[in-house]
């Protein structure tokens, strides 16, 4: 990037996994870490994170996205193991958490319905902060977070249908119902020092909540800052020097990498654009992103977590805000339909979408050819 902050809009992507045994059996991911760089495991058992270093263009994240999935899917296949694109397990299910101080804190601030969290998988899209334009940045991603009805991936939780988006529904209505500073969308930003005094301020109730709940005040103070104690779906991320949108749920790898080029595209925009707030429709133009109020915004995140792309209202919206909707073809439509979901459904369910991520990578890499690092052994 050029000293001006202008060139290529860098971006990473965060994609969460569930793993599979040859039944669709939830398991541990034993034997794919290390497979390939940025392989981590999350805060519950069964759930594999494959991170992607900052690329600057869509091509580059392509490629490293699919050799990294492509290396953790070839062992996977020696050890019988697959991995399931969808956000939630979608029938009745024990999670268990991974033993962590950080996750014990979180259990006594969130009670019991921090259980929700457990059964959610994930996309974090990050792209690189503009020197000026962190907050206008922010603010658009604030904006286009409707644009998670665009990869919603399950709509049941616990066997029953929830929602169009069960993970939205479960991060922000169930979870964190009960302090919904932290899983809530935030409003618009004026500036980064009223952002960092929300933090400060959001952190403080944290921890003031925590130590009300008998968890001791260095525990909390060791273990989160600011930065970390807050899980609302648009971040500025300091420690990354990114924005960072973490509400689409977990898809296809072609599915997440065509949002993530459409969502850093239109933050792109703003290299070149004023953004204005104002309204309830919402436009683009080569000169201006008008992005509407902040309660519109909430009316059509409702809708997207509801309805998903079946609501015209956010078809309509996010057409307007330049998204070729057409395009994208959320996988909870497609498996929605039933109240119910059984335990053995789920797993063939399960099985299906495992085999459909390995048959996506294999298409993309026959298309692509060897990647970098095989074209250098």
């Amino acid at each position: 990037m050029s000293v001006d902050g202008s060139g290529p809009l860098r971006r990473s992507l965060e994609v969460e996994y569930w793993v599979v045994d040859e039944e669709g059996r939830l398991v541990e991911p034993d034997g794919l870490l290390g497979a390939a760089d940025g392989t981590e495991r999350e805060f519950v058992e069964p759930i594999l994170e494959i991170k992607t270093s900052p690329c600057e263009t869509t091509a580059e994240l392509r490629e490293e996205l699919y050799e990294r999935l492509g290396a953790v899917l070839g062992r996977a296949d020696e050890l019988g193991r697959g991995l399931v694109p969808l956000a939630t397990p979608m029938s009745e299910e024990t999670v268990e958490e991974l033993d962590s101080e950080r996750t014990r804190v979180q259990n006594r601030v969130v009670g019991d319905d921090f259980r929700y969290v457990r059964h959610c998988a994930g996309t974090h899209v990050h792209v690189e902060q503009r020197p000026g334009r962190e907050i206008d940045q922010l603010n658009a991603l604030v904006a286009i977070d409707p644009a998670l009805a665009l990869a919603n991936t399950s709509s049941y939780f616990d066997g029953r249908r929830l929602a169009a988006g069960a993970r939205s529904k479960l991060y922000r209505r169930m979870a964190y119902g009960d302090v919904p500073h932290q899983g809530e969308l935030w409003c618009y930003a004026g500036d980064t020092r009223e952002w960092s005094r929300r933090l400060e301020r959001r952190f403080e109730e944290f921890l003031t909540t925590a130590v009300d709940a008998g968890v001791d005040r260095a525990a909390v103070e060791s273990n989160f800052a600011p930065e970390s104690a807050v899980w609302t779906p648009v971040q500025l991320r300091e420690c990354f020097s990114t924005v960072e949108w973490r509400s689409p749920d977990n898809a296809l790898p072609s599915q997440v990498l065509r949002l993530a080029d459409d969502v850093a595209g239109f933050v792109e925009r703003l290299d070149n654009a004023e953004l204005r707030i104002e309204g309830k429709t919402g436009s683009v133009s080569d000169e201006t992103v008008v992005v509407p109020e902040f309660d519109a915004v909430l009316e059509y995140v409702d809708a997207a977590i509801e309805e998903g792309l079946e609501s015209e209202a956010v078809r309509s919206y996010l057409d307007r805000m330049g998204f070729n909707v057409d395009a994208y073809a959320p996988v909870t439509h497609e498996i929605d339909g039933r109240e119910t979901v059984s335990p053995e459904e789920a797993r063939e369910i399960r099985l299906t979408h495992a085999e459909r991520l390995e048959r996506d990578v294999r298409s993309a890499r026959r298309r692509s050819g060897p990647s970098a690092r095989e074209r250098t052994d």
